[in-house]
């Protein structure tokens, strides 16, 4: 078979005007320069490095912190039992430790949090779908999930003892009311942002209905879900502190929201700001082990993130 050359109008080398032959060569490195534009760079990032770039600045703030609090009390910008030492508060912690009632009563609330959240996403995901393939249903209850998420879930605290007494299952009622609507309406803002060639490419190669849902539209939305997943999660929380701080009983055990409750009611200003201080480790502590990791992934299955 005869070969065809690649001509172009350009100048040759020697000035002269006429054709020049492309060099398959040419080609070849062209098609390689091309190619490196993708191409990620995959490099094994050093233990040096990520002390310094992920674990010093937290530390070196949470420092700053406690000398600026420590700074403030010996200033006597307030009495103390408006505004205890690092080292009261210090010694709260390690007398609940002693005690063993520390890890205790953080583990009453995470594992509330963690199944009335589990319990949001059973219900949310489905909603959202629902919502977002359904223009029916969205015009329907659209409105009312994003009014529901703009509501503070400390309003819900009351009609659901009134309703479910005192117990987990006011709890559980009170997180699924704050965290459900930011769930769907994450999903749904994701599925709204698929772009309609990747649907109409899953429905051409078969992939409708639930499948298409499953393989098509869910991995397509899946970083506006993530969004709503953490969103839901930091309502869930919220909305367990403020029932737990507002309804107490025997039976519901002592978690956070009660053991703020505890100190505010006994003046004990040292016991409020561990709380407060568990409180948040929490919530830090969540964000960085579950949801940290999935926008990581995420973002490293698009090639949105170096992979170190």
């Amino acid at each position: 078979m005869a070969s065809t050359d690649i001509t172009s109008d350009r100048k040759r080398p020697d000035g002269a005007a006429g054709p020049v032959d492309t060099k398959p060569d040419d080609l070849a490195g062209l098609e390689a320069g091309l190619d490196a534009l993708d191409a990620v760079q995959i490099r094994r990032t050093p233990v040096r490095e990520v002390l310094l770039r992920k674990v010093l600045p937290p530390v070196v703030a949470v420092t700053l912190v406690l000398v600026v609090w420590e700074l403030l009390v010996r200033a006597q910008v307030t009495e103390v039992y408006k505004l205890p030492p690092p080292s009261a508060v210090w010694d709260s912690a390690r007398e609940m430790w002693l005690k063993g009632t520390l890890l205790e009563v953080v583990w009453t609330s995470v594992s509330r949090g963690l199944l009335g959240f589990l319990l949001a996403v059973a219900i949310g995901t489905p909603l959202g779908l629902l919502v977002a393939r359904v223009k029916l249903v969205r015009a329907a209850i659209g409105p009312i999930l994003s009014g529901l998420q703009s509501l503070p879930s400390v309003a819900w605290v009351a009609p659901a003892v009134i309703w479910l007494g005192l117990n987990d299952q006011m709890m559980f009622a009170v997180i699924l009311l704050g965290a459900v609507p930011s769930i769907a309406n994450g999903l749904v803002s994701g599925v709204d942002q698929v772009p309609p060639l990747i649907l109409r490419a899953g429905r051409t190669l078969g992939a409708t209905g639930i499948r298409g849902t499953w393989h098509i539209v869910l991995p397509a939305a899946l970083p506006g879900y993530l969004a709503g997943l953490k969103q839901g999660w930091a309502f869930s929380w919220r909305s367990l502190m403020a029932a737990e701080i507002i309804a107490s009983s025997p039976e519901l055990g002592l978690g956070l929201g009660q053991l703020l409750e505890n100190g505010r009611s006994n003046f004990d200003m040292p016991g409020v700001f561990l709380s407060i201080l568990l409180i948040l480790f929490v919530g830090i502590a969540i964000d960085l082990l579950i949801f940290s990791p999935l926008e990581r992934w995420v973002l490293r299955s698009r090639g949105l993130l170096v992979k170190n």
